[in-house]
């Protein structure tokens, strides 16, 4: 239950309707004893700036969750940043610290790849593609190419985020080759769709799963349905895959932390999620 004392983590994007968030962290800390609360805030790319400063001047908020659209726009209004922050040009989590300051963290590429290995997969020296090069996809190509791979291959259709997203992989991570690229799949033993294809079950698939090569792992981070259509089509061709709540539960433990609320495991979160399809 609420009161007086609860600290407010604010979950910002638009819409809110696909938020899965406050059904995992709000059953977690009710079971913890926690008391806080994540709250869904539907906030407009237009009003995104304006709003955010203003948010943090409440006494009780402790941080935020930041979603599409917004974790692109997030970087030019933080205080400090982390080295993941500046290498994605993205960011998903704002910390308010003692002074006032905000300071931003990314996640999305942790979760990602923690999952990934949990299903055994090893990025080193393989071919990865990622289609979509926003935040989350930029998070993902960051995280990936810490795993030192053979190379990473983008693909979006707003050129421009692509060749940035290119130029700062290749000052952070010189030994990874990286290419633009377009989305066809051959040749890659991962491909990611980070792209928002797939939250309605009439959009087009991001790429071709005919193209995919035989031992090719495929990530989604739609997360509207337990298996988007994407991965329904890989699953019947027979490929190993990663679904979009596997990279948010692996993620979320790295989240608590940031945000000072103790440790826990992606095991736990399953087990009080709220999260039903």
């Amino acid at each position: 239950m609420m009161n007086g004392r609860t600290e407010l983590i604010a979950h910002l994007g638009y819409p809110t309707e696909t938020f899965t968030a406050p059904m995992i962290y709000n059953p977690w800390f009710a079971s913890r004893g926690v008391n806080a609360v994540v709250v869904p805030m539907g906030v407009k790319a237009g009003d995104y700036a304006a709003f955010l400063r203003p948010l943090f001047r409440l006494s009780n908020i402790r941080g935020a969750l930041v979603t599409m659209p917004h974790k692109v726009a997030t970087v030019a209004l933080l205080d400090a940043a982390s080295l993941a922050v500046q290498v994605a040009g993205s960011c998903n989590a704002i910390l308010r610290r003692p002074d006032g300051s905000l300071y931003g963290d990314l996640f999305d590429g942790i979760g990602f790849v923690r999952g990934a290995k949990r299903q055994g997969f090893d990025f080193t020296d393989a071919d990865c593609l990622i289609v979509g090069t926003g935040g989350v996809g930029a998070a993902i190509a960051a995280a990936i190419a810490a795993e030192g791979p053979g190379s990473i291959a983008l693909f979006d259709i707003n050129s421009a985020a692509a060749d940035g997203l290119a130029a700062r992989l290749r000052k952070h991570f010189p030994s990874v080759p990286v290419a633009l690229r377009d989305n066809d799949p051959a040749g890659h033993r991962l491909v990611v769709n980070a792209t928002p294809l797939g939250m309605s079950a009439s959009d087009p698939l991001p790429f071709d799963p005919t193209r995919l090569q035989n031992d090719a792992f495929v990530g989604d981070v739609v997360l509207t349905a337990e298996l988007s259509p994407l991965l329904k089509a890989v699953a019947q061709r027979g490929h190993r895959y990663q679904v979009g709540t596997d990279m948010l539960f692996e993620q979320i433990p790295a989240y608590l932390e940031f945000f000072g609320y103790g440790a826990a495991t992606p095991e736990e979160l399953r087990a009080v999620s709220q999260i039903s399809y």
